[in-house]
């Protein structure tokens, strides 16, 4: 995606990366774990991936990495994610555009509708993690393709 990023857009690419764990984000990991609303697979994920950061990729896309969820979880508590509307959400990144992405214990994954977390309406884009990053890495593919990345 970057190779020829310049001479598309006209400047040089931001940051774009997959970032793997450190040994910090692992213990941020065990740490996210230890609170109890995390899905399994989202305390994989953090085992060894840092975070993503898809700085071009439309308006952005970014996956935090651990601390900083625990740090949303610590100064904000849980997001309403669920259909009882209690609060145990956790904010896992955003699309740039002012929309966050919320991954329910249960491991679903919804979009806030706007950029306020404190009465959100959101929209389930993926039944998982696995589908919301394969649906991350095909907003990846249709950009690179068409410099269009699609709604995520």
């Amino acid at each position: 995606m970057t190779d020829d990023f310049e001479r598309r857009h006209g400047f040089p690419p931001g940051t774009n990366e997959v970032r793997p764990a450190d040994h910090a984000d692992q213990a941020a990991a065990h740490l996210l774990a230890r609170a109890g609303s995390a899905p399994a697979d989202l305390i994989t994920f953090y085992g060894s991936i840092g975070d993503v950061t898809w700085g071009d990729v439309g308006n952005s896309y970014f996956v935090a990495p651990a601390a900083d969820v625990l740090l949303q979880l610590e100064e904000y508590a849980a997001v309403d994610a669920g259909a009882d509307r209690k609060p145990c959400g956790l904010v896992i990144g955003s699309n740039g555009g002012g929309q966050s992405y919320v991954a329910a214990p249960g491991g679903a994954v919804h979009r806030t509708r706007t950029a306020s977390l404190d009465e959100p309406e959101l929209d389930r884009v993926a039944d998982d993690l696995r589908q919301f990053l394969e649906l991350l890495e095909q907003a990846l593919t249709r950009f690179v393709a068409s410099n269009e990345p699609g709604h995520l």
